[in-house]
Parts: structure tokens; sequence; C-alpha cells
């Protein structure tokens, strides 16, 4: 083992192989340290103390549950980036005879008795704690862990400040796009190809578009709109689904007089965005929402019924779709009001059904 517990001269302590580095003019260090010790390693703030006082923002324990899942459902692929975290207390380094005193690998001692905060990566401790429970077999695998000294934890909270300052989550259309794990986002990302509409006009990273783009979509809107079409709510499709959403894109398209001559070539999309409400992705949901009323209720007519779309009035300004889709000709982000524009459209298609969110 690299990594092991043993006794130096304060009392016992952790040592593992790292490497040496400086940031600020302070040296840090990056180390491998088994699974099976991380929950031994690290404590958390006593929750019950005031922000002001802790190092850590509390644990979401609803979050824990679903992370220690993607450890145990992907045992040969699961990746996690290092834990950050703060040490209080007796700490060493002793480089590599080979390399002399200035070497930047080496064996790095710390004592047991330190104080140790983890300042990132808090929720990834916890769910690496949940998930040795259930499989204590991957204990001897590792993660890296880089360490700061700070005496007193005098810096842990600005610490926390500058890691987090900058994060961002990546967009939820980045995150179809890579997520190959999911069967549902990889079919998204090729209905994206298989239907005219879609292909070649669908944002695949951002989930808004400027005023100047050509593109008509976002992967995230086509995403949720098919979700509403199929039903779907978790990361898998049926194989006998797939095709149902090729074939009602391609139908809507051609049955939407301003899709067809965007198609055609014959139309820029920021006219349309400009001027008519079924170039957002709150129609487009309210779209999939009537595909799957159509085809529950006209199993075999869905397609003849959607040629009602030709005869709908799309434009920004029509009443109908007022605190709907619009207010006052500007789009609305209302989650309630395209579920009612769904029902709009469901009675022009001559639908008796209402529309049924799904994932709602």
């Amino acid at each position: 083992m690299s990594n092991r517990f043993g006794r130096g001269a304060g009392g016992e302590v952790y040592s593992f192989d790292a490497i040496r580095g400086v940031q600020a003019k302070r040296e840090f260090y990056i180390a491998m340290c088994p699974l099976k010790i991380i929950p031994k390693l690290f404590v958390f703030n006593d929750h019950e103390l005031p922000p002001k006082m802790r190092a850590q923002r509390l644990l979401r324990r609803s979050r824990i549950p679903k992370i220690a899942s993607y450890i145990l459902e992907n045992p040969s692929d699961y990746v996690f980036s290092s834990l950050t975290a703060s040490v209080d207390g007796e700490l060493s380094f002793a480089p590599d005879p080979s390399l002399g005193e200035g070497g930047k690998m080496g064996r790095l001692h710390i004592a047991m008795n330190s104080r140790m905060l983890i300042n990132d990566g808090q929720h990834r401790r916890a769910a690496i704690e949940e998930a040795l429970k259930q499989k204590p077999e991957i204990g001897n695998e590792s993660i890296s862990v880089v360490f700061f000294v700070d005496r007193g934890l005098k810096r842990s909270q600005q610490m926390f400040a500058d890691l987090n300052k900058h994060a961002t989550k990546p967009s939820k259309s980045l995150g179809i796009l890579y997520d190959h794990r999911s069967t549902y986002s990889q079919y998204v990302v090729d209905l994206i190809n298989d239907v005219d509409i879609f292909r070649g006009r669908t944002e695949m990273e951002k989930v808004s578009l400027s005023n100047r783009t050509t593109k008509f979509f976002t992967l995230n809107g086509v995403s949720d709109a098919t979700r509403q079409l199929l039903h779907i709510t978790g990361r898998s499709i049926a194989d006998s689904k797939r095709p149902v959403a090729i074939e009602y894109w391609n139908q809507v398209a051609r049955n939407i007089p301003e899709w067809k001559l965007l198609v055609d070539k014959k139309i820029v999309a920021s006219e349309i965005r400009k001027e008519y409400v079924h170039a957002h992705t709150n129609t487009l949901n309210a779209l999939g929402m009537v595909g799957y009323a159509l085809m529950e209720e006209f199993p075999s007519a869905w397609k003849q019924r959607l040629k009602a779309l030709q005869r709908i009035n799309w434009a920004r300004d029509n009443p109908e779709w007022e605190g709907k889709l619009a207010l006052n000709g500007r789009m609305l982000k209302n989650k309630a009001g395209f579920k009612r524009a769904a029902d709009t459209i469901l009675r022009k298609c001559g639908a008796t059904s209402k529309a049924r969110p799904v994932g709602r």
C-alpha cells in the first residue's frame, strides 16, 4: 500500500504518496487517498453553527443518494474530481531521496489529530461514505485530495468562496449532448439529425438564442418537448417509441407554414422568432403535449388532425396566446401557460381531451 497509517515524532500519522506544489507563495500537496479512509479523514462543521462561523455550506442530504448511486451503478467508469481540504495540524513532506531536498514527489505525513475540513467536495465525500456501506470493496480505489496548510482554519471560508466564485454549471443542452449513459439523451441528439426542421437549426450548447443567431431551437428545448410527446420521465427510451418523435415532428413542420418556409430556406429564423409564438420553447413543449393527446385520442388519424395547425394564427399579438405564451407581445416563460396553450391547440385540432404534462 502506498498510503498507510504510521507513527511520527508527534504520534500517529496518515502517510500518502504526494506531489508538492506552490500557489501564492504557499506550499500545497496533492495526495492519492484510498476511498475507505475518506470518511475518517474529514468531518463536517457542526450543522448548528451559524453560517458566519462555518467553513462549509450545509450538506444537501437529498443529493447524496444520487451521487452514491452514480458510483455504484458505474463501477468501471465513474469519475470524481479532486477533493480540496484545509489542514490544521502537524504536517510534513519528505521528498523522494533520489530527487533531493527540492524534489516535488515524495511522502506527505499528516498527524491524525489534525483538524481537516473539505473546502470543495463535501457532497462527494458523503456519497463515498454511503457507497462504501453498500460496496466495501471499492474502498481500495483512490481519489486525489489537494491539501492546503491552514493553521487555525482561518483561511477556510475564503478558500471556499474563492473555489466556488467562478464555478459555473454546464448548460442543460450541453449536459444532454455529453451524457452518453442516458439512452434518452443520445436519442434526442440523434433526433436532431433525423428531423428536417431541427437539422442544422438547433443550438447544441446554449439554452437560449440570441437575436441574430441562425438557430431556431435549443437542444434542451427539443428534449423537453419530446419528453412531453413520448411521456418519458427517465433516462431511457423504449425502442418502440423511437420512430414516433421523428414522424411527429416532421408532420408538425409540414403543417406550420412558417416552419415549412424555413425548411425551404425562404425565410430566416430570426424573422420567425420576432413575429410568431411557435418559434419558442414553450410552444414547442405545448406541441409535444398536443402530439401525445392526439395519438391517444386518434391513434390512426392524428396526422389528419394536425392539418388544423395550418389555420392557426401563430402571431405573437394574437389575443388567444395572451397570458399563455405571450404578454403584450412579449414571450412568457410560464409552465402553466404552455399547458393552457396546448389545450387551445387541441381544441382547434378537434380533440376533446386535455393536455397532460409529464415531469412537471
